[in-house]
């Protein structure tokens, strides 16, 4: 591994790790979820994302009349679930009802959340792109619903705690352990020095005033 070694393939959709997402759509009456991995944030303020869909998947027609979507993240427990409905179509089977999945009314969209997710995006679109074999959906990220239990008494997310699943060439992966936060590779370390004693103290904390 990393020897400089490569083959060359045909350019491809080869990019990894990936969300596989629940999009649910439509309204209380008329729902569906279709699981999706082609998503990302596209943009910071204001907030959005995007998710592709091909036109001939029942979700493309329910998502272009509403103009509404909620992505809901996929814990390991829910894998399951997400394979099922990425492979069904709403137009011969109530997803929700298949899948043992439970509806929660959205805060600003028309179609429901999933509510075993701990965490849903409600999003509006604003532009959708041919791109070939699929639809970019441009959307605006309006609200952002969170397990309360993600969330500590300091009012600080931990999504580490949900157990996210990623996806990879083909197959579903927990997430594994964590290697740094944001900003670690240049984050100063704080210099420590020895007391008489063995104890080690912050530099400047065993000086006598």
């Amino acid at each position: 591994m990393g020897n400089g070694k490569k083959v060359k393939w045909k350019g491809g959709t080869l990019l990894a790790p990936l969300a596989p997402v629940m999009v649910s759509c439509g309204t209380a009456e008329t729902s569906n979820i279709i699981t999706v991995a082609w998503t990302g944030i596209i943009n910071t303020a204001p907030p959005r994302l995007y998710i592709s869909l091909r036109p001939e998947r029942y979700s493309y027609g329910l998502i272009k009349e509403s103009g509404e979507f909620a992505v809901n993240l996929t814990t390991c427990e829910m894998v399951k679930n997400a394979d099922y409905l990425g492979i069904h179509t709403g137009r011969k089977i109530d997803k929700f009802k298949k899948s043992g999945l439970t509806k929660c009314a959205a805060s600003v969209v028309s179609c429901p959340l999933i509510a075993e997710s701990p965490l849903s995006l409600e999003c509006r679109v604003f532009d959708v792109i041919h791109l070939g074999s699929h639809d970019m959906f441009l959307a605006d990220i309006l609200c952002v619903d969170v397990d309360e239990e993600l969330i500590d008494k300091s009012g600080k997310l931990h999504l580490e705690r949900a157990r996210l699943a990623a996806f990879a060439h083909g197959a579903y992966y927990e997430l594994g352990r964590k290697l740094g936060s944001f900003g670690f590779s240049v984050a100063k370390k704080s210099k420590k020095s020895k007391t008489g004693n063995g104890k080690t103290v912050a530099a400047g904390k065993n000086k006598k005033k």
